[in-house]
């Protein structure tokens, strides 16, 4: 992990950090590289996620992992046993810091560590209750609010993704928040310089979620001459698959699902341009920095991204994308055309993110992390 082993000697008594989350541990990135940077850094790391129905088996890591069997598996149900679940786990564990990840699993994290008299950590993954999925319901909007102006001023301790999220935060409950970007690890492999090639493909991954572009995205794709690749899974799912259907396009779109990281990098690499699509619905995808940003840049893949602040300030010093001010229909198929037939343009995409890579990778946000853990248990 780089220059990660530097800091081993801050925690010699082995604090044990628990971090928690709602999904499947399997293909959380962000956290596999959080987890694995604190255990590198000689912390006992335990990472809580939930147990799905043909949940494949845990993948080995340099952390413990713990899935939650539920026995509901989505909406409000889901959600209130995963808070009662996980708060009984945690009550009878060991530990010396714990940090809750994104709002849906605060409310046991701030208890248990009242009642155990220990520090808490909030890592805000984005602007929760600005996500489309959640604003555009207004009773789960109010409910999510509630808890987030109750729960997040009592974490004084925390971090998120971006600066602009971080002034969110300080604004609105007057936390002070340190920006640990989600960046990838930079290895020395990098993907060649592409040529355009029959059986080229546009690759799409992450959470197929509402808020994600899909309603023009795939409508957009009768007017490209590449087919699309969607890696991932998510409340839009259904919606996007029947949109596929509507188009006449089951020959030009294909659904592969949540894919391991390991396999996810392959078939990035192998990408001729990446999607990075978030409508204006909700002011967590105004302010987002995805992790799929900067996954296509160690890739060595040009994308088709949002003219959104964070984006545009990476994009204008080292130009990796192509951002366009609206995601409608024609918008997105002009953008995907452009970097499909201009080669200069394709090149000079490329080229950029042999530069962003250098400058935006683990290394450097790990220590940042390290720190912020250091600090809190010191």
């Amino acid at each position: 992990m780089g220059y990660i082993g530097q800091f081993w000697h801050l925690c010699p008594m082995k604090k044990r950090v628990f971090c928690t989350v709602t999904n499947d541990l399997n293909y959380d990135q962000r956290m596999i590289r959080i987890c694995t940077s604190l255990a590198t850094a000689g912390y006992l790391v335990t990472l809580v996620g939930r147990q799905r129905r043909g949940s494949l088996p845990l993948a080995d890591r340099p952390f413990r992992q713990h899935r939650l069997a539920m026995w509901a598996q989505q909406g409000k149900l889901f959600y209130a046993e995963y808070q009662i679940r996980l708060f009984f786990f945690l009550l009878f564990r060991k530990m010396d810091v714990i940090c809750a990840i994104d709002l849906d699993s605060i409310l046991p994290c701030y208890i248990v560590s009242r009642l155990r008299r220990i520090p808490r950590v909030y890592d805000a993954h984005e602007l929760f209750c600005e996500m489309q999925e959640v604003v555009s319901r207004p009773f789960i909007h109010r409910m999510w609010k509630k808890l987030e102006r109750f729960a997040v001023p009592r974490f004084h301790s925390g971090y998120t993704v971006n600066a602009e999220i971080a002034g969110e935060f300080r604004r609105m409950y007057g936390v002070d928040y340190a920006v640990i970007r989600n960046l990838p690890v930079l290895t020395e492999e990098f993907a060649s310089s592409r040529q355009a090639i029959p059986g080229r493909y546009i690759l799409y991954q992450g959470a197929v979620n509402e808020g994600r572009c899909f309603e023009t995205l795939i409508p957009a794709m009768a007017q490209v001459d590449a087919r699309l690749v969607i890696c991932g899974d998510g409340n839009f799912m259904d919606r996007a698959r029947e949109l596929v259907r509507q188009q006449g396009l089951e020959k030009k779109i294909e659904f592969r699902g949540n894919v391991r990281p390991e396999e996810l990098k392959t078939i990035t690499k192998s990408a001729w341009c990446g999607i990075t699509l978030f409508d204006r619905r909700g002011l967590s995808n105004y302010y987002s920095l995805a992790n799929r940003f900067f996954d296509y840049i160690h890739a060595g893949i040009p994308q088709l991204a949002m003219n959104y602040p964070a984006y545009r300030e990476i994009n204008n010093s080292c130009r990796v994308a192509v951002l366009i001010d609206e995601p409608g229909i024609q918008e997105v198929a002009d953008a995907l055309n452009l970097m499909l037939t201009n080669p200069e343009l394709y090149q000079t995409l490329s080229e950029g993110c042999k530069q962003a890579r250098l400058r935006y990778n683990w290394q450097e946000e790990e220590k940042i992390l390290v720190r912020t853990y250091q600090r809190i248990l010191s």
